[in-house]
Protein backbone atom coordinates (compact mmCIF):
# COMPACT_ATOMS: atom_id res chain seq x y z
CA UNK A 1 0.00 0.00 0.00
CA UNK A 2 1.25 3.29 -0.68
CA UNK A 3 2.45 5.80 1.66
CA UNK A 4 0.55 9.36 2.62
CA UNK A 5 3.64 11.17 0.53
CA UNK A 6 3.54 8.78 -2.32
CA UNK A 7 -0.32 9.27 -2.56
CA UNK A 8 0.13 13.02 -2.48
CA UNK A 9 2.86 12.57 -5.27
CA UNK A 10 0.17 11.09 -7.30
CA UNK A 11 -2.63 13.32 -6.68
CA UNK A 12 -0.25 16.28 -8.06
CA UNK A 13 1.03 14.47 -11.32
CA UNK A 14 -2.98 13.23 -12.34
CA UNK A 15 -3.69 16.68 -11.17
CA UNK A 16 -6.73 15.41 -8.27
CA UNK A 17 -6.82 16.05 -4.88
CA UNK A 18 -6.60 13.85 -1.74
CA UNK A 19 -10.25 14.78 0.82
CA UNK A 20 -9.32 15.56 3.84
CA UNK A 21 -12.64 15.31 6.35
CA UNK A 22 -12.44 15.83 10.01
CA UNK A 23 -14.30 13.60 12.88
CA UNK A 24 -14.72 13.49 15.99
CA UNK A 25 -16.76 10.05 16.98
CA UNK A 26 -17.49 6.88 15.15
CA UNK A 27 -19.92 7.51 13.02
CA UNK A 28 -18.02 10.35 11.58
CA UNK A 29 -14.79 7.90 11.05
CA UNK A 30 -16.70 4.82 9.88
CA UNK A 31 -18.45 7.53 7.02
CA UNK A 32 -15.84 9.06 5.57
CA UNK A 33 -13.69 5.33 5.23
CA UNK A 34 -16.66 3.55 4.10
CA UNK A 35 -17.16 6.83 1.30
CA UNK A 36 -13.09 6.01 0.30
CA UNK A 37 -13.76 2.52 -0.03
CA UNK A 38 -16.59 2.92 -2.19
CA UNK A 39 -14.60 5.01 -4.84
CA UNK A 40 -11.46 3.12 -4.41
CA UNK A 41 -9.11 6.29 -3.35
CA UNK A 42 -7.03 7.53 -0.40
CA UNK A 43 -8.31 9.56 2.05
CA UNK A 44 -6.60 11.58 4.91
CA UNK A 45 -8.99 11.96 8.04
CA UNK A 46 -7.93 14.34 10.90
CA UNK A 47 -8.53 15.40 14.44
CA UNK A 48 -8.13 19.40 15.78
CA UNK A 49 -6.84 19.68 19.48
CA UNK A 50 -10.27 19.59 20.74
CA UNK A 51 -11.49 16.64 17.73
CA UNK A 52 -7.99 15.07 19.19
CA UNK A 53 -8.89 15.18 23.14
CA UNK A 54 -13.01 14.07 22.37
CA UNK A 55 -11.57 10.82 20.96
CA UNK A 56 -8.10 10.16 21.89
CA UNK A 57 -4.96 10.40 20.49
CA UNK A 58 -3.69 6.88 21.04
CA UNK A 59 -6.88 5.21 20.44
CA UNK A 60 -7.41 7.54 16.72
CA UNK A 61 -4.05 6.10 15.79
CA UNK A 62 -5.30 2.87 16.80
CA UNK A 63 -8.88 2.72 14.88
CA UNK A 64 -7.56 4.49 11.84
CA UNK A 65 -4.75 1.89 11.66
CA UNK A 66 -7.02 -1.02 11.95
CA UNK A 67 -9.38 0.49 9.43
CA UNK A 68 -6.67 0.79 6.97
CA UNK A 69 -4.69 -3.12 7.31
CA UNK A 70 -8.57 -4.70 7.55
CA UNK A 71 -10.00 -2.92 4.83
CA UNK A 72 -6.81 -2.02 2.93
CA UNK A 73 -7.50 1.31 2.50
CA UNK A 74 -5.02 3.47 2.14
CA UNK A 75 -6.89 6.11 5.06
CA UNK A 76 -4.10 8.54 6.72
CA UNK A 77 -4.16 10.27 9.83
CA UNK A 78 -3.39 14.22 10.33
CA UNK A 79 -3.32 16.43 13.49
CA UNK A 80 -5.21 19.22 11.91
CA UNK A 81 -4.60 22.85 12.81
CA UNK A 82 -2.41 22.57 16.11
CA UNK A 83 -1.33 25.86 17.57
CA UNK A 84 2.11 24.41 19.71
CA UNK A 85 5.29 22.11 19.37
CA UNK A 86 4.07 20.46 22.02
CA UNK A 87 0.73 19.17 20.75
CA UNK A 88 2.31 18.76 17.06
CA UNK A 89 5.20 16.78 19.01
CA UNK A 90 2.56 14.81 20.71
CA UNK A 91 0.30 13.67 18.11
CA UNK A 92 4.05 12.49 15.92
CA UNK A 93 4.57 10.64 18.78
CA UNK A 94 1.43 9.18 19.12
CA UNK A 95 1.59 7.64 15.55
CA UNK A 96 -0.07 10.54 13.46
CA UNK A 97 0.57 10.54 9.78
CA UNK A 98 0.77 13.99 9.24
CA UNK A 99 0.93 16.78 11.50
CA UNK A 100 -0.34 20.97 10.86
CA UNK A 101 1.30 23.58 12.68
CA UNK A 102 -1.27 26.52 12.83
CA UNK A 103 1.01 29.45 13.63
CA UNK A 104 -0.96 31.92 11.36
CA UNK A 105 -1.62 34.66 13.80
CA UNK A 106 1.92 34.99 15.13
CA UNK A 107 4.66 37.33 13.78
CA UNK A 108 5.95 35.78 10.17
CA UNK A 109 8.96 35.64 12.14
CA UNK A 110 8.10 33.41 15.09
CA UNK A 111 5.72 31.31 12.78
CA UNK A 112 8.91 30.66 10.92
CA UNK A 113 10.81 29.61 14.05
CA UNK A 114 8.10 27.72 15.54
CA UNK A 115 7.20 25.62 12.21
CA UNK A 116 10.78 24.76 11.32
CA UNK A 117 11.04 23.31 15.40
CA UNK A 118 8.32 20.90 14.18
CA UNK A 119 9.82 19.90 10.76
CA UNK A 120 13.15 19.24 12.32
CA UNK A 121 11.27 16.71 15.21
CA UNK A 122 9.59 15.14 12.58
CA UNK A 123 12.78 14.38 10.93
CA UNK A 124 14.19 13.47 14.20
CA UNK A 125 11.67 11.21 14.66
CA UNK A 126 12.36 9.36 11.05
CA UNK A 127 15.96 9.26 11.65
CA UNK A 128 15.51 7.77 14.80
CA UNK A 129 11.98 4.86 14.25
CA UNK A 130 12.16 5.41 10.03
CA UNK A 131 8.60 6.94 10.45
CA UNK A 132 8.13 9.31 7.78
CA UNK A 133 5.41 12.31 9.54
CA UNK A 134 4.86 14.76 7.11
CA UNK A 135 4.72 18.32 8.45
CA UNK A 136 2.28 21.10 6.63
CA UNK A 137 2.85 24.87 7.64
CA UNK A 138 -0.03 27.64 7.10
CA UNK A 139 0.40 31.37 6.19
CA UNK A 140 -2.27 33.87 6.15
CA UNK A 141 -5.71 34.10 7.69
CA UNK A 142 -8.61 32.59 6.50
CA UNK A 143 -10.81 32.13 9.63
CA UNK A 144 -10.64 29.66 13.02
CA UNK A 145 -13.10 26.99 13.38
CA UNK A 146 -15.26 24.46 12.11
CA UNK A 147 -18.73 26.78 12.17
CA UNK A 148 -22.12 28.07 10.62
CA UNK A 149 -20.99 32.37 10.20
CA UNK A 150 -23.18 35.13 9.31
CA UNK A 151 -20.12 36.64 6.92
CA UNK A 152 -16.65 36.20 6.11
CA UNK A 153 -14.08 36.76 9.06
CA UNK A 154 -12.43 40.12 8.79
CA UNK A 155 -8.74 39.73 7.19
CA UNK A 156 -9.79 36.77 4.76
CA UNK A 157 -9.10 38.98 2.31
CA UNK A 158 -5.60 39.54 2.57
CA UNK A 159 -4.06 36.78 0.65
CA UNK A 160 -0.34 35.01 0.77
CA UNK A 161 1.55 36.65 -1.54
CA UNK A 162 4.12 34.11 -3.82
CA UNK A 163 6.91 35.99 -2.28
CA UNK A 164 6.10 35.31 1.03
CA UNK A 165 5.20 31.67 0.40
CA UNK A 166 8.85 31.03 -1.09
CA UNK A 167 10.81 32.61 1.86
CA UNK A 168 8.65 30.78 4.24
CA UNK A 169 8.34 27.16 2.35
CA UNK A 170 12.36 27.61 2.17
CA UNK A 171 13.18 28.26 5.65
CA UNK A 172 10.74 26.06 7.72
CA UNK A 173 11.68 23.01 5.26
CA UNK A 174 7.93 21.69 5.43
CA UNK A 175 6.13 18.89 3.50
CA UNK A 176 2.84 20.59 2.50
CA UNK A 177 1.60 24.50 2.39
CA UNK A 178 -1.54 25.86 3.17
CA UNK A 179 -1.38 29.60 1.82
CA UNK A 180 -4.84 31.88 1.70
CA UNK A 181 -6.29 32.18 -1.01
CA UNK A 182 -9.53 33.92 -0.72
CA UNK A 183 -10.86 30.94 1.00
CA UNK A 184 -12.66 30.66 4.84
CA UNK A 185 -12.53 28.21 7.41
CA UNK A 186 -16.90 27.53 8.33
CA UNK A 187 -20.03 27.86 5.99
CA UNK A 188 -22.15 31.14 5.46
CA UNK A 189 -25.61 30.95 6.72
CA UNK A 190 -26.66 32.92 3.44
CA UNK A 191 -25.13 34.62 0.73
CA UNK A 192 -22.53 33.95 -1.57
CA UNK A 193 -19.78 31.40 -0.43
CA UNK A 194 -16.13 31.99 -0.40
CA UNK A 195 -14.53 32.57 -3.99
CA UNK A 196 -10.89 31.16 -4.45
CA UNK A 197 -8.32 33.30 -6.29
CA UNK A 198 -7.23 30.59 -8.95
CA UNK A 199 -4.58 32.78 -10.15
CA UNK A 200 -3.24 33.26 -6.84
CA UNK A 201 -2.78 29.46 -6.04
CA UNK A 202 -1.21 28.82 -9.40
CA UNK A 203 1.07 31.30 -8.99
CA UNK A 204 2.40 29.92 -5.96
CA UNK A 205 2.36 26.17 -7.25
CA UNK A 206 4.62 27.23 -9.83
CA UNK A 207 7.34 28.75 -7.76
CA UNK A 208 10.30 26.93 -8.11
CA UNK A 209 10.88 24.34 -5.17
CA UNK A 210 7.26 25.27 -4.00
CA UNK A 211 5.50 21.55 -1.78
CA UNK A 212 2.26 20.68 -2.75
CA UNK A 213 -0.58 22.93 -1.60
CA UNK A 214 -3.49 22.59 0.91
CA UNK A 215 -6.78 24.47 0.63
CA UNK A 216 -8.98 24.73 3.98
CA UNK A 217 -11.99 25.91 4.62
CA UNK A 218 -13.07 23.64 1.72
CA UNK A 219 -16.92 25.01 1.85
CA UNK A 220 -16.99 26.25 -1.86
CA UNK A 221 -18.38 25.51 -5.33
CA UNK A 222 -17.59 22.36 -7.03
CA UNK A 223 -16.10 24.49 -10.24
CA UNK A 224 -13.93 26.41 -7.84
CA UNK A 225 -12.18 23.19 -6.88
CA UNK A 226 -11.68 21.50 -9.85
CA UNK A 227 -10.15 25.07 -10.87
CA UNK A 228 -7.85 24.88 -7.64
CA UNK A 229 -6.61 21.13 -8.19
CA UNK A 230 -6.14 22.15 -11.52
CA UNK A 231 -3.48 25.13 -10.87
CA UNK A 232 -2.01 23.02 -8.30
CA UNK A 233 -4.53 22.27 -4.68
CA UNK A 234 -3.18 18.68 -3.81
CA UNK A 235 -5.29 18.73 -0.66
CA UNK A 236 -9.33 19.98 -0.19
CA UNK A 237 -10.36 19.90 3.25
CA UNK A 238 -13.71 19.03 5.02
CA UNK A 239 -15.08 19.86 8.11
CA UNK A 240 -18.28 21.99 8.67
CA UNK A 241 -20.70 20.05 5.85
CA UNK A 242 -20.01 16.90 7.68
CA UNK A 243 -20.87 18.02 11.07
CA UNK A 244 -24.00 19.94 9.79
CA UNK A 245 -25.20 17.22 7.52
CA UNK A 246 -24.70 14.89 10.79
CA UNK A 247 -26.80 17.24 13.38
CA UNK A 248 -29.33 18.14 10.81
CA UNK A 249 -29.74 14.66 10.36
CA UNK A 250 -29.59 13.92 14.12
CA UNK A 251 -32.26 16.46 15.25
CA UNK A 252 -34.88 15.49 12.46
CA UNK A 253 -34.70 11.36 13.53
CA UNK A 254 -35.42 11.94 17.28
CA UNK A 255 -38.05 14.74 16.39
CA UNK A 256 -39.59 11.65 14.38
CA UNK A 257 -38.93 9.30 16.47
CA UNK A 258 -38.58 11.33 20.52
CA UNK A 259 -38.86 7.59 22.48
CA UNK A 260 -35.34 6.38 20.91
CA UNK A 261 -32.46 5.90 23.29
CA UNK A 262 -30.37 4.00 21.27
CA UNK A 263 -27.39 5.81 20.31
CA UNK A 264 -26.51 2.98 17.18
CA UNK A 265 -30.03 3.67 16.13
CA UNK A 266 -30.37 7.05 15.59
CA UNK A 267 -26.67 7.89 14.51
CA UNK A 268 -26.94 5.63 11.91
CA UNK A 269 -28.71 7.77 9.64
CA UNK A 270 -26.85 10.64 10.65
CA UNK A 271 -23.51 8.56 10.14
CA UNK A 272 -25.17 8.02 5.94
CA UNK A 273 -25.74 11.55 5.87
CA UNK A 274 -22.39 12.12 6.62
CA UNK A 275 -20.94 9.49 4.06
CA UNK A 276 -23.08 10.86 1.23
CA UNK A 277 -21.36 14.42 1.46
CA UNK A 278 -17.51 13.06 1.46
CA UNK A 279 -18.36 10.75 -1.19
CA UNK A 280 -19.71 13.72 -3.53
CA UNK A 281 -16.68 15.63 -2.25
CA UNK A 282 -14.66 13.00 -2.95
CA UNK A 283 -16.26 12.39 -6.97
CA UNK A 284 -15.29 16.18 -7.24
CA UNK A 285 -11.36 15.83 -5.82
CA UNK A 286 -10.76 12.99 -7.83
CA UNK A 287 -12.98 13.63 -11.10
CA UNK A 288 -15.04 11.03 -11.13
Amino acid sequence: MKTLRECIADAKKHKVAIGHFNFSNIEGLYAIARAAKALGVPVIVGLSEGEEEAVGTHQAVALVRSIREEWQLPIFLNADHHYSFTTVCSAINAGFDSVIFDGAKLSFEENIAQSKACVEYASEVKRETGRDVLVEVELGYIGEGSKLRDAIPEGVAVKTSPEEASRFVALTGADLFAPAVGNSHGMLKKGDKPRLDIDCIASISQLHGMVPLVLHGGSGEDKDFVAAIEAGICIIHINTELRRAYTDTLRAYLAAYPDEITPYKYGTNAGLAMEKIAQEKLRVFNRL
